[in-house]
């Protein structure tokens, strides 16, 4: 296969992922938010906290219809781009797809319907119910996406079947609780938190520029700030999880991270800024934190992180191993039921090393012929691209501080300083409302491209998972995905601008002051006559 068709397949891929990524951080963080602001509305019975619920409803609405449409592409993607994959792992892939279909998406998207239709509908106490089923969906969406994904960067409970050439599933427990997919989806949904609350901080800080709709930005920035505060501070937390896990199951993603070519004695360092030369297989004017890394990686002083280069020179030894594994899986092919037994034993004690002999057939068609300067060059492409991995991670770290700074500023002003902000701060708010979608990219990149060239960590090379397709329709079909991506982006960028200008479907105080002339007005003439009807 040319390496050429698996690289528009992974462009493509990674364009559409990136897309629909725009659209779920807000869509998990919003969804939450707005459940709140509906609970203080009921245990409050104030009509702004009712105005609130609706107005940032309509926002996680126009989102959450925009990010349904882009994610049934990239599931639609798995058959027709990545055919290979889909047969190869299917069975365990697939499961976790289905489940979040069958019992997240329907949750989700029934939920979201009498969210907006029910509200003459519906009790105030129901009415809240839904908004929170509505949150818990939404949650529940990315806890069994983010478990199918990592199962892809730590695939457990499965193992090989050489009878019918496919991954099978041998334990749902251990895929399900999969230590990657639980770190990864805690701090996914921790992300999404931060997105949604800047969101809300800096749109709410714009209308107290504009000196529109006040009350409802104070308690708007009053909610964000707290939620966002503890998501910041949990991301962070679970930011450092992620990368404990990572230091025991993707050793090679974590080197390239940290640009550390050399095994450090422990407690390894932590690299804050240098300049990775893989050429050279050095990090020129690196700054460094002494036993930072070790602590990060290892949580001890005592045990090393392997560097890039022993990694490298394990990773030949574990395809020299998987060729053992390759020419048994020869054999059994070959005759089937009449295999001996001790070929089957072969390919059992070796077996966990077969997806690194496949590494091999980038470069000879069949890894029992690759020369040692063949494995040495599969060897290398276990290295991913360490600049890159290196530089995202660091500004998505750096974002993440920010966020902790700006949330904790505006929680102080808004908890003691009777809601004033300074004219500063609300500019700085509304300009770092992108800011939080750049970090999510990051990460997702971090994730993905650190992953490299497996797209099953381990166990399946991605230059074996495309589809064969012809580079013109790869070429045809990315065009079209841009094209229609990019208006739908419009779409979600003029839909937002339109219904924030145009703000709370009615201002509060009118609102307000509406309920207290007809409560007087109620108590004045007993409930009888014309003013007992709300609708005067």
């Amino acid at each position: 296969m040319e390496i050429g068709l698996v690289e528009l397949s992974r462009l493509q891929f990674a364009l559409t992922a990136m897309y629909h990524f725009l659209f779920v951080p807000l869509t998990l963080g919003l969804s939450v938010i707005v459940a709140i602001m509906e609970t203080v509305y009921v245990m409050t019975n104030r009509p702004i906290w009712r105005q609130m619920t609706k107005f940032w409803g309509t926002l996680f609405g126009i989102n959450f219809v925009l990010g349904v449409a882009t994610g049934i592409t990239m599931e639609f993607q798995f058959g027709m781009n990545w055919s290979y994959y889909s047969h190869y792992v299917g069975d365990i892939f697939g499961a976790p797809l289905a489940i979040e279909g069958l019992m997240a998406f329907f949750l989700e998207a029934t939920f979201v319907g009498l969210f907006f239709f029910g509200w003459d509908k519906l009790s105030k106490v129901a009415h809240m119910v839904v908004a929170w089923l509505v949150a818990i969906g939404s949650n529940f969406s990315a806890l069994w996406i983010l478990i199918a994904n990592g199962w892809m960067q730590n695939p457990v409970g499965a193992e090989f079947n050489p009878d019918t050439m496919r991954m099978e599933m041998t334990s749902f427990f251990d895929v399900l609780f999969n230590e990657v997919a639980q770190a990864k989806f805690v701090h996914t949904v921790s992300a999404g938190y931060v997105t949604a609350a800047i969101f809300v901080l800096g749109v709410s800080a714009l209308y107290l520029l504009q000196g529109r709709h006040k009350d409802l930005a104070r308690r708007s920035i009053a909610v964000a700030s707290s939620f966002g505060l503890a998501a910041a501070l949990s991301v962070v937390v679970l930011g450092d999880e992620s990368g404990y896990s990572a230091s025991h199951t993707q050793r090679m993603k974590l080197a390239a991270m940290e640009a550390m070519w050399e095994t450090h004695d422990a407690p390894a360092p932590f690299t804050v800024i240098g300049f990775p030369d893989r050429e050279a297989r050095e990090t020129h004017y690196a700054v460094e934190i002494p036993w930072a890394m070790g602590l990060i990686g290892t949580r001890s002083l005592t045990e090393e992180i392997p560097g890039i280069n022993e990694l490298e020179a394990e990773s030949a030894e574990m395809i020299r191993d998987g060729i053992i594994a390759y020419d048994a899986l020869m054999t059994i092919r070959e005759q089937r039921d009449a295999t001996p037994q001790e070929v089957r034993d072969t390919f059992e004690a070796h077996s966990d090393n077969l997806g690194y002999a496949l590494l091999l057939m980038r470069y000879v068609e069949d890894p029992r012929d690759a020369t040692d300067e063949q494995i040495a060059m599969a060897a290398e492409d276990t290295i991913p691209g360490v600049a890159p991995l290196f530089w995202a991670f660091r500004i998505m770290v750096g974002l993440g501080f920010s966020f902790i700074a700006v949330m904790a500023f505006f929680f102080v002003r808004a908890s003691f300083y009777r809601m004033q902000f300074p004219r500063w701060s609300l500019y700085a708010a509304v300009a770092i409302i992108p800011t939080p979608w750049i970090a999510a990219e990051l990460g997702w990149f971090v994730a993905e491209f650190g992953r490299q060239p497996w797209t099953v960590d381990g166990v399946l090379p991605t230059a074996l998972s495309a589809s064969h397709l012809s580079v013109a329709e790869l070429l045809i079909t990315l065009a079209g995905f841009i094209t229609f991506y990019t208006i739908l982006f419009i779409v979600e960028m003029g839909l937002m601008v339109k219904y924030i200008r145009k703000g709370p479907f009615q201002d509060v105080a009118e609102t307000e002051a509406w309920q207290a002339r007809h409560e007087h007005r109620l108590r004045t003439h007993d409930g009888q006559g014309p003013f007992a009807n709300p609708a005067e």
